[in-house]
């Protein structure tokens, strides 16, 4: 072992001290903290210090940085960290050769930047470096003040697209995953976040060249030029999204042949989206309206009026397919044109997600921006008419004044009657749900529980399904085995200024109990437990509607099949959870089939009671439960199995259709009514017995 003179050993000290216990860091004297002389703070938090090392301080430092030098290059030592010793040992051409040697290209011309620096930037420019595949929470802003660092961002993310094309071009020989080393990554994940963050408008023509080239192989090979510089950038897009750089992701998940890079990315476009909610004057770039594209004779039309739709046309005659002739004659086009609507779809989902997570933020965003926006004309939008006094409008049309999202939260009983009555009547349908929006208010129980809320505590649901809604929307959690201790699922909130938890056990292999839910403060860094009596009631409300999605969706009450399986505390929650009161969604749901059910031709054999629709058919009468769609039979509340209706649409307008459950519930409906024409045997056996 290597053994160091004191000097140099507490040199070497102050540089490896963050390595230990991140929540100490303030209390580690580090080399930036010790060079600079600000004290236990963050240096980063206000830049650096206006008074730096003497000369004769210095002076005393050249040996041991000398003989640390020697002993950071033949460990692992990030180069950051190297070339502040080297600064101090006046070493900087020995120790640009050496590292010239190890790195890439790219890295090598950051290392070139930061050589041009005085030691004290060195050693804060160090803090930004990457330690044990943790980034250390510096603001990436900060780099961008550093001298020359935004025109090297965009250099170095130049010099890596022109290494794709190269690879593309046959001019650099094609090696799987080699196209860029683990220093050049890291080098590319601070410019592309810093680009991103500045939103600069050079950046997305340039990344998206960039991710083509590194998402396919140059050969038909299933491999790809650098599969951890896409997924780098796909973590700097987690963190400061834009709606050009979603797109070029997403176009490198239809690209790339690779066949566990498409679900990778799936995963994080479910975090890239609700995080545009904290940056909408962003979000609102998202491209709208009609593309229109002649062929002769035939036009096609990509519309985003009330969704988007690809059509082909002669004349005014809307064609069902692609004309043969221009199949024949422009296939090249008429894939672009079909890619281009899938981006548009997609894209128009972004903006849809990024809207409604804003729901909970603290300031309201630039909405002015969606002004024609096809969008905003599908939304109910509330006018500051004069102070505080708010009048809600379907579209922005109301000039000049201050505008907001309507929800249901804020409005009377009257109100959210009269607007569900527009958006059925007008059959629109919202980019997400709004007039049909659920209110979760808080409960004399939760508020006298102090911090915790057990509405849903438990509930039995089944845990893989659960997991994929937590991550379709925005949530965190650990994959939890026996041998996990955190057991809770986090989704962050109004800008980052808040967070809900949800408790959640496995209760054996497949399954997992609700626990309590709760919400918690940022405060000084770190989260902190709020009564919830304080938590602002758009942020409970849109929390606990997620929760409530997660055990509406997961349950086992809602599998007619699972009957019979795991121990008896299960089987006894299955057999009562299914015909338990109506939550929130459910009498959001029972609202909207009141609306519905005049308008079918089943009418007259339908009634709603406080938890069912009652169906009358000619053999029996049927209770199809609101929350669950599971169903008894009159006269002795017998339980009828049915699989799944879904092949039975009644063909009406839905106002929503968030998880399936309206159109189910309407299915069953359909099918029984008319009971006598019932074929399927595993159905007519319950109904006779």
């Amino acid at each position: 072992m290597e053994v160091l003179s004191p000097l140099a050993r507490r040199l070497c000290d102050l540089i490896d001290g963050r390595a230990d216990d991140p929540t100490r860091w303030p209390e580690v004297p580090r080399l930036s903290v010790g060079l600079v002389g600000m004290g236990s703070g963050s240096p980063i938090a206000t830049g650096p210090a206006p008074y730096a090392l003497d000369e004769r301080t210095k002076e005393k430092l050249v040996e041991p940085a000398r003989e640390l030098v020697g002993f950071m290059l033949s460990k692992t030592y990030g180069w950051p960290d190297i070339l502040v010793a080297a600064g101090l040992a006046g070493m900087d051409a020995d120790v640009r050769a050496a590292l010239a040697e190890r790195h890439g290209p790219i890295a090598v011309a950051e290392i070139d930047l930061v050589l041009g620096w005085e030691v004290e930037l060195r050693a804060l420019f160090a803090e930004t470096s990457m330690h044990d595949g943790q980034p250390v929470p510096v603001p990436i802003e900060w780099i961008g003040g550093l001298p020359g660092y935004v025109g090297f961002a965009r250099t170095a993310l130049e010099m890596a697209r022109d290494r794709a094309v190269a690879i593309h071009a046959g001019e650099i020989p094609y090696r799987a995953e080699k196209a860029f080393d683990d220093s050049e990554r890291r080098t590319l994940g601070r410019a592309v976040r810093l680009a991103l963050l500045r939103d600069e408008s050079w950046l997305p023509e340039l990344l998206d060249e960039l991710v083509r080239g590194i998402a396919v192989a140059p050969t038909q090979a299933k491999t790809l030029p650098s599969q951890k510089l896409l997924f780098e950038i796909a973590r700097a897009a987690e963190e400061h999204p834009t709606p050009e750089v979603i797109s070029a992701l997403r176009t490198a998940r239809r690209i790339t042949r690779h066949g566990g890079v498409p679900m990778q990315l799936d995963r994080k476009f479910k975090r890239m989206e609700p995080a545009l909610a904290d940056r909408l004057e962003v979000a609102f770039r998202i491209p709208y309206g009609r593309v229109r594209q002649e062929f002769g004779e035939h036009t096609a039309v990509i519309s985003t009026d009330g969704g988007v739709e690809l059509s082909w046309w002669h004349g005014s005659k809307k064609l069902r397919s692609v004309p043969a002739a221009v199949r024949r004659e422009h296939p090249d086009e008429v894939k672009r044109l079909r890619e281009l609507a899938k981006l548009t779809q997609q894209q128009q989902a972004t903006l849809a997600r990024a809207l409604e997570a804003g729901y909970a933020g603290v300031t309201a965003p630039p909405y002015r921006q969606l002004e024609g926006h096809p969008v905003a004309e599908r939304l109910i939008w509330e006018f500051e008419v004069a102070p505080d006094v708010w009048r809600a409008e379907l579209g922005m049309h109301v000039p000049d004044v201050r505008v907001r999202l309507w929800h249901p939260a804020r409005a009377s009983v009257a109100e959210v009657r009269g607007w569900r009555e527009v958006v059925q009547d007008k059959e629109l349908r919202q980019p997400f749900k709004q007039a049909f929006r659920e209110i979760y208010l808080l409960t004399p129980a939760e508020e006298a529980s102090g911090v915790f809320s057990g509405r849903f505590e438990g509930q039995v649901v089944h845990y893989r399904r659960l997991r994929a809604l937590f991550k379709d929307r925005g949530w965190t959690s650990k994959f939890q085995g026996h041998w996990e201790e955190d057991c809770d699922a986090h989704r962050v909130m109004a800008g980052g200024e808040w967070r809900a938890t949800l408790e959640h056990y496995l209760a054996d292999d497949v399954h997992a109990d609700i626990g309590r839910a709760s919400f918690q403060r940022r405060s000084g860094g770190v989260w902190r437990d709020v009564p919830l009596r304080e938590v602002p009631p758009l942020v409970f409300s849109e929390g606990m509607r997620d929760i409530d999605l997660f055990v509406g969706v997961a349950s086992i009450t809602l599998d007619p099949q699972w009957t019979g399986q795991g121990p008896d505390r299960l089987r006894d929650h299955w057999e009562t959870g299914p015909f338990a009161p109506l939550t929130p969604s459910a009498e959001v749901r029972k609202d909207a089939l009141a609306r519905l059910i005049g308008r079918t031709a089943i009418a007259d054999r339908c009634t709603l009671t406080d938890r069912y629709l009652v169906v009358r058919g000619d053999l029996r009468t049927y209770k199809i439960h609101l929350g669950s769609a599971n169903i008894l039979m009159e006269p002795n509340d017998a339980y009828l199995c049915i699989v799944s209706a879904r092949g039975f649409q009644p063909g009406l307008f839905l106002p929503f259709e968030e998880d399936g459950r309206l159109a189910l519930i309407l299915s069953k409906a359909f099918l029984l009514a008319n009971d006598t024409a019932i074929t399927d045997p595993s159905i007519t056996r319950q109904l006779s017995g």
